[in-house]
């Protein structure tokens, strides 16, 4: 008896400690969740045209347009995405080229940007676009991308992984194309998925998983928050045109965070030096602080804050009120939005699958006081209008006047949805 007795007490005292854990992980994982047929946004749904596999978005506030990276065909992202561990073709994704897209919140149209002196493949994945600084009023911007190119054997075939590598662009602003200024590999950058640029020369990028292909220890990586095997890489550029072409020509690179578990989406935030830092399967946002950007800085990243979210989170983005000082804007609106999978629990079945559907939640967060954030569910949908939602914005309306509410156009995109979407919500 007193040997049951203390049986009974140590499993009562295991459960009590590993409870709330196992709660939290079933909750973020999505296991919880269940999506009858017809359990869909029923709110008006405006799905943007041509806007096929976009994994991120970002929204430009000086001439008020969004921008995107798109897969386009649909067929590719199903036979070779590195990031969901997908490496069936590569010959077809070394034939593949992406596009980089523009899109009007006002006409809610999207254009496609032509290359100037880009030839290669371009899976696309994570960007980011910072102001050119050398162009006042907002004229002229810089696009960082992802690419997950095939590695190239001697022999000239094709994978089997990859090589991915980073690209820049510079755009102006209402033009029809973007120029490709120079490819950027370093050994650091093993599974990129989404870039912080600080700077034009300085930029952040996560490395999502340590292990690169199916098995026991990546899923182990996916669904156990302990597995901090990540980390967030500090990429300098000596040029953004070296002289040889080289993807590996005047790059140095050091490790700015680590560990970190998941390490995933980043996003710019409050002021020039926060950065926000998913930590994806764990359901946790970071808030950082980046080093000044100068060439003595070791782009060190320090975390003072984080929020906990009820899915997986990915690419976060933060709003920033433009109305906050109108007399009729009641308030500061001002918040973070991260997008991420409802039922990420299901992604090991449904990722190669065209016809299946991703369920999507995005979550907005205002600071309510130091340390503290109220959050709520500005969307949710079984993935009949957005599949696998990855990254959303919110473009303010402009205040009624002497009306108190407040709403804006919130834009989902993913990384297999056919297409963006956007909805009117209350802010």
């Amino acid at each position: 008896m007193l040997f049951l007795s203390l049986f009974g007490a140590l499993l009562a005292y295991a459960l009590y400690i590993a409870g709330p854990f196992v709660h939290r992980r079933l909750t973020v994982l999505g296991v919880l969740r269940r999506y009858p047929a017809g359990s869909v946004y029923s709110g008006e749904v405006i799905a943007i045209p041509d806007t096929v596999h976009c994994e991120d978005v970002h929204y430009h506030a000086p001439s008020g347009t969004l921008f995107t990276a798109c897969e386009d065909n649909a067929e590719i992202r199903f036979k070779w995405f590195p990031p969901l561990a997908t490496f069936d073709d590569p010959e077809l994704a070394s034939r593949s080229q992406g596009s980089i897209h523009v899109v009007d919140p006002k006409t809610m149209k999207s254009r496609r940007l032509k290359f100037e002196n880009f030839e290669g493949p371009f899976i696309t994945h994570g960007i980011d676009v910072i102001p050119d600084p050398e162009r006042p009023n907002g004229e002229a911007v810089y696009i960082f991308a992802v690419n997950h190119v095939p590695e190239t054997q001697a022999s000239g075939q094709k994978g089997p992984g990859a090589r991915s590598q980073l690209e820049v662009f510079h755009h102006d602003i209402g033009s029809s194309s973007v120029k490709h200024l120079r490819s950027v590999w370093h050994p650091l950058i093993k599974t990129p998925n989404d870039i912080f640029a600080q700077s034009p020369t300085s930029i952040y990028v996560t490395n999502d998983h340590r292990h690169r292909y199916p098995g026991l220890m990546r899923t182990l990586e996916d669904f156990y928050p302990g597995a901090k095997w990540t980390e967030v890489v500090h990429i300098r550029l000596d040029s953004l045109a070296p002289a040889d072409q080289s993807a590996t020509a005047g790059v140095t690179g050091s490790i700015a965070l680590a560990p970190i578990h998941n390490s995933n989406g980043l996003g710019h935030g409050r002021s020039d030096n926060e950065i926000l830092i998913a930590s994806c399967t764990s359901g946790v946002l970071h808030i950082g602080r980046v080093s000044s950007d100068d060439r003595s800085g070791n782009g060190n990243i320090t975390l003072v804050d984080s929020i906990e979210f009820d899915h997986v989170v990915d690419n976060p983005s933060y709003f920033s009120d433009p109305y906050a000082s109108s007399t009729t804007g009641n308030g500061d609106r001002s918040g973070v939005l991260e997008t991420g999978l409802a039922r990420a629990i299901d992604l090991s079945k449904t990722r190669q699958d065209p016809t299946a559907k991703d369920p999507v939640m995005v979550t907005y967060a205002r600071p309510t006081a130091p340390g503290r954030w109220e959050k709520r569910v500005l969307l949710e949908d079984d993935g009949t209008r957005i599949r696998s939602g990855s990254a959303a914005v919110l473009v303010a309306i402009e205040p009624e006047k002497d009306k108190a509410s407040r709403k804006a156009w919130l834009f989902v995109t993913g990384f297999v949805s056919q297409s963006m979407i956007a909805v009117k919500v209350d802010l």
